[in-house]
C-alpha cells in the first residue's frame, strides 16, 4: 500500500532529527492512511480506497465517495478516481 492519500494527495514529510549535540537524523513523518472499501450505489460495486482520515472526512463532507468525485477538480483525484468519475458521468449521474 502507498502512503498516499487517493483523496486530498497527503503523503509522508520528510525532516530532520536534531539532537542537542546538533547530531542529524533522517525522519519521516506518515499520513494516517486508511484502506477502506467504498460502496458505490450508482454503479453496485464496491471499491478499494486508501485515504488519510482527513480524506475520509471530506468523503462524508460531500455526502459520500460518488458525489464527492464528481464535484472534485480532476487534476486534484487519484489514476484511479478518474476512471470511476469517467464511468459515473456516462452513466448520467450529476
Amino acid at each position: 500500500m502507498a502512503n498516499i492519500c487517493e483523496i486530498t494527495g497527503k503523503k509522508k514529510l520528510k525532516g530532520n532529527r536534531v539532537s542537542h549535540a546538533n547530531n542529524k537524523k533522517i525522519h519521516f513523518q506518515e499520513p494516517n492512511i486508511q484502506g477502506r472499501m467504498m460502496f458505490i450505489p450508482e454503479l453496485g460495486q464496491r471499491v478499494k480506497i486508501h485515504a488519510s482520515a482527513q480524506g475520509l472526512r471530506t468523503i462524508d463532507k460531500h455526502g459520500g465517495i460518488s458525489r464527492y468525485i464528481i464535484r472534485a477538480k480532476l487534476e486534484k483525484l487519484s489514476p484511479k478516481l478518474q476512471k470511476l468519475r469517467k464511468i459515473l458521468m456516462r452513466k448520467g449521474v450529476h
